[in-house]
């Protein structure tokens, strides 16, 4: 298995490379739900923290609050996978939704991108905007080769 410190930076440059995630949440019942999201990873050589900007819907913060997890999963046609099961926690304080939106705005292409994109997205303090921070238990970076060739490295790392 992997340390964080390994595996984190593979974990980034896949998930930025790949940019748009399928994130799955757990309504009141059990019940599976996904949506594609668009996540911004952070490393700060010890703890790797995923952001995203998003609108609290009704849904989303019920299951939230019911099961604060979420499964962010990134696949392409290259067959590369980067997997991470996180906590997942809404935040709506000024402070957080500017600086979220200013790491968005500000990112690296192809994942950063003006939020103001978004038709009902004008600043970061608007109640249309959250933060959805992710904070990894679980890390997966499966490249395409190995499944495809038989060659590269799985990486694997767990809290």
């Amino acid at each position: 298995m992997s340390s964080i410190a390994d595996i984190a930076p593979a974990f980034i440059e896949t998930a930025h490379r790949i940019v748009w995630a399928t994130v799955a949440s757990v309504d009141p019942q059990g019940r599976p739900r996904s949506r594609v999201l668009h996540p911004i990873w952070e490393f700060d050589g010890d703890r790797l923290v995923g952001w995203i900007g998003t609108a609290p819907t009704p849904v989303k913060v019920a299951h939230l609050e019911h099961t604060p997890f979420v499964s962010v999963n990134y696949w392409d046609a290259q067959q590369d996978i980067a997997t991470a099961e996180c906590n997942a926690e809404l935040l709506t304080d000024d402070e957080t939704c500017t600086r979220v939106w200013n790491l968005l705005k500000d990112g690296p292409e192809p994942v950063g991108y003006d939020p103001t994109m978004i038709p009902v997205w004008n600043e970061p303090t608007d109640e249309t905007f959250v933060a959805m921070r992710l904070d990894p238990w679980r890390l997966r970076v499966f490249p395409g080769s190995m499944l495809l060739e038989g060659s590269g490295d799985i990486l694997d790392w767990h809290a």
